[in-house]
């Protein structure tokens, strides 16, 4: 590949992306630049899936890689892809022993259509042995954090050295610093992480052929002149140092400074073989070997090199940590006295003091021609310093900002920002406090322009290098906050402070310059009130102000809490300190937000819950009484998790499907079954004159009255006993009596039909079986009845060829039975 150039680095900005939304799923069209590789991987256990093809050669996967120079069109099975998916953008550079293939370039290479995604783009190095690869980081340079800091611009860059042994990481770096070139040997990749819809910087970092190293890497850094500090790290901080291996640092020093090498966060290992050490090689000089133990070195002057060298450690002594250190590196100028010109005119209320740490050092300052051990610069002033190391002095600022009527306040927030000091002061500022005092009848609020806020509390310490201490004028803790948390806002209704320091009395870094901004805002009810807005897969610990010591009496702090949709909150109250109340009582509440019904009240004689639910937005207020013992201080502990009642209206949804699928079976078996009834109802039963029924259809001849069971019944239907009709027969002589109650006495020839044993005209004996003599398709012909006897109409004597008007001859006339009309 040939390098380069700036007119090539804009060309690929030129890409074809589509963007479409097809039932609420994105899509997208990606076309990789040449030699460019796209990996799209999931960051969730169960995250969305990346399709590509339609139809029959549709393919859905967890990741997708794209090597081919060919638009590829993608669609995500999740609504918010740019949530559960990162993106991997990878380019390959090579080098001989004379020239490389390329250069860094921070281009998209046709990533555009993914800005809303987390971004990672990968420079996969190469050298050629014995030579190693140069990186150079150009004017600005770069600055090393801790892993777990952010850069203030969101680009951030880490150098990786791939070894026989696995990977190392050389270190994390943010733009704007001391450290001017990077060598690795071998094998290593160089990347950038961009989050979600933050724009790429057009920056070019130029590869070459690099020296000759022993070492896995070398680190080149520039200082400047007058005085500083620049801290770094040891390879795989805060983890280990790999075992039995060499990094290096080289420092170019301006002419007439001397540097100081300090090692503090120092832990060793147990080793088997060799020693932990560090050698200093100085031009002009042999190499000087140290103990990592020994006092810290001094160079009077000139470039030199530090090689930190890790034994072969004992892996299997427990307790046994490895090898990690931080080391600060200090630039003063070698001169005896320097002479300092502060200018405070253009800050204005801005006070900076300047204070000897050690009474028994050299160091001499002197303010206008007058020695002092502590200084106080207010305006113009002339200061010297003669003999003053950093480690010897403390400077720190501090600024009052304030208004007596709320129309008199600004408008707009104040910026709370690093102040900018000459570097001809001993040592760089290590705290800086701006006191804020609201009108009486106002708040003072304040919000972080680099993002949310968290506190400091234990287990959940502030691992970045600035911590934010906000307190009353009184000096009453209010508490400890650092970057990168739920906290919106903070209001406070009284006379406050802000402290911005770093950790261990480290020099405040430039890329936090712009700490907080501070408004002026109408009264508020409570003292303290804290915006929170939660985040998934987070947990978020909340201390009331003055932790662990206890608020103020009387005091009332509110924390405003949304909750992300279809999650919900679940609080638990940590190191509850409740006091013996002299006057009123400690309140803990929680509201729904538009809601005057409380979800939860509790005061400190009763017993509080260990867990509260709540699936919305809410307030949680809390207040303390007049203490007579013991003091009132709470962490709350705020976790969320998927709502119960999206479970429950899945769980009420499938049981409604399965009733409605119920009905619809009950429904088809109901119409089947009175289909078959009304089918039933049509079948003409057939009279025998034998004394049996049958009805048409039946291939077998009828059971006899012997046989089945069709006189023993279960249970008789009233509507179907017409005792009526059965007395007017009698009384006709048509039936004997019926209605003496005979007791059964089992199966009896008394309950046979009656029929004659006399011969009858065809010379047939009745009383014994014949077969039928009448054709098939006839029945028997009917019996002849008397006019008055109306058949019942059931089954058994339904007969569809009688026909209304028919009488017998024997018989008088129709009489109607009795109740009938």
């Amino acid at each position: 590949m040939s390098t380069l150039t700036i007119t090539e680095c804009l060309l690929l900005l030129f890409f074809t992306g589509i963007v479409t939304t097809v039932s609420g799923l994105q899509k997208l069209t990606i076309t990789p630049d040449r030699g460019t590789t796209f990996n799209i991987t999931s960051t969730q256990v169960k995250g969305c899936k990346v399709c590509t093809g339609a139809g029959r050669s549709r393919r859905c996967d967890a990741s997708l890689l794209l090597k081919d120079n060919t638009p590829v069109s993608v669609e995500f099975e999740c609504t918010r892809p740019q949530d559960a998916l990162r993106v991997e953008i990878s380019r390959s550079i090579e080098c001989t022993t004379k020239t490389c293939t390329g250069h860094i370039i921070q281009a998209n290479y046709g990533s555009l259509p993914l800005l809303d995604f987390n971004r990672k783009f990968t420079w996969n190095l190469k050298a050629a042995s014995p030579k190693a690869l140069k990186i150079d980081f150009g004017g600005r340079g770069l600055i090393q954090i801790n892993p777990s800091e952010s850069c203030p611009d969101r680009h951030s860059y880490s150098l990786q050295a791939l070894q026989t042994t696995g990977s190392v990481a050389v270190g994390k770096y943010c733009r704007a610093g001391v450290i001017s070139s990077a060598q690795i040997l071998n094998l290593g990749s160089f990347s950038l992480e961009v989050p979600g819809g933050q724009k790429l910087q057009n920056v070019q970092f130029d590869v070459s052929v690099g020296e000759e190293i022993k070492s896995l890497s070398k680190i080149s850094l520039k200082l400047p002149k007058g005085t500083s500090s620049s801290v770094l790290l040891s390879p795989n901080y805060p983890d280990s140092f790999p075992d039995d291996d060499v990094m290096e640092w080289y420092f170019h020093v301006p002419d007439q400074h001397k540097t100081a090498i300090r090692f503090f966060n120092l832990t060793q290992p147990s080793c088997l073989k060799k020693e932990t050490a560090v050698e200093y090689h100085n031009k002009g000089r042999g190499a000087q070997v140290q103990s990592l133990n020994d006092p810290h070195v001094e160079e009077t002057g000139g470039d030199f090199s530090m090689t930190l060298r890790n034994c072969e450690m004992d892996r299997r002594r427990a307790g046994s940590p490895g090898l990690s250190l931080k080391v600060q590196v200090s630039t003063s100028s070698a001169r005896s006295s320097v002479l300092c010109k502060v200018d405070l005119s253009k800050a204005e209320g801005l006070f900076l003091y300047i204070e000897k740490l050690r009474p028994t050092s050299a160091c001499e300052m002197k303010i206008n021609s007058v020695t002092n051990d502590k200084i106080t610069v207010k305006s113009n002033s002339e200061l010297s310093f003669q003999d003053c190391a950093p480690e010897d002095v403390q400077v720190t600022a501090m600024k009052v900002i304030g208004c007596r009527q709320l129309r008199d306040c600004p408008t707009t927030a104040v910026r709370l920002s690093l102040p900018s000091l000459p570097n001809c002061l001993p040592a760089p500022v290590s705290s800086v406090t701006w006191h804020l005092r609201p009108p009486t009848n106002g708040t003072v609020e304040l919000t972080s322009p680099a993002g949310p806020l968290r506190q400091s509390l234990p287990g959940h310490p502030c691992n970045d290098s600035l911590i934010i201490k906000v307190a009353e004028d009184d000096g009453t803790n209010i508490g400890h906050f650092c970057p990168q948390g739920s906290i919106q806002k903070i209001q406070i209704h009284t006379n406050m402070s802000v402290t911005a320091s770093s950790m261990g009395r480290q020099a405040l870094k430039t890329c936090y310059r712009n700490v907080l901004d501070a408004s002026f805002k109408e009264e508020i009810a409570e003292r303290y009130i804290f915006t929170v807005s939660l985040k998934r897969n987070t947990t978020v610990l909340l201390a009331t102000p003055g932790w662990p010591m206890g608020m103020k009496s009387y005091a009332t702090v509110s924390w405003i809490v949304s909750v992300p949709p279809k999650m919900e909150a679940h609080l638990m109250f940590a190191n509850l300190s409740q006091p013996k109340c002299s006057n009123h009582h400690t309140n803990i509440k929680v509201q729904m937000s538009g809601c005057r019904e409380e979800v939860y009240s509790r005061r400190e004689d009763e017993e509080a819950e260990q867990e509260i639910v709540v699936s919305e937005n809410f307030y949680l207020n809390m207040s303390n009484c007049q203490p007579e013992r013991n003091s009132f201080s709470v962490i709350t502990k705020i976790t969320l998790q998927e709502s119960k009642n999206l479970l429950l209206t899945i769980i009420l949804s499938v049981v409604a499907a399965l009733l409605v699928i119920f009905i619809i079976v009950l429904v088809v078996v109901c119409v089947v079954i009175r289909k078959k009834k009304k089918l039933l109802n049509h079948q003409v039963s057939i009279y025998n004159p034998n004394g049996t029924v049958f009805l048409p259809g039946h291939n077998n001849f009828p059971k006899s009255r012997e046989d089945n069971e069709s006189h023993v019944y279960a249970s008789i239907e009233e509507t179907l006993v017409y005792t009526h009709l059965l007395r007017k027969g009698m009384e006709i002589g048509v039936y004997g009596e019926t209605d003496t109650y005979r007791p059964s006495a089992g199966h009896t020839d008394s309950q046979k039909p009656l029929v004659s044993k006399t011969p009858s005209a065809d010379g047939t004996e009745t009383g014994v079986y014949q077969p039928f003599l009448y054709p098939s398709n006839h029945g028997p012909p009917l019996p002849n009845r008397p006019p008055s006897q109306q058949l019942v109409d059931n089954e058994i004597y339904r007969s569809a060829d009688l026909r209304e008007g028919e009488r017998s001859p024997s018989l008088g006339p129709r009489l109607e039975p009795e109740g009938e009309s």
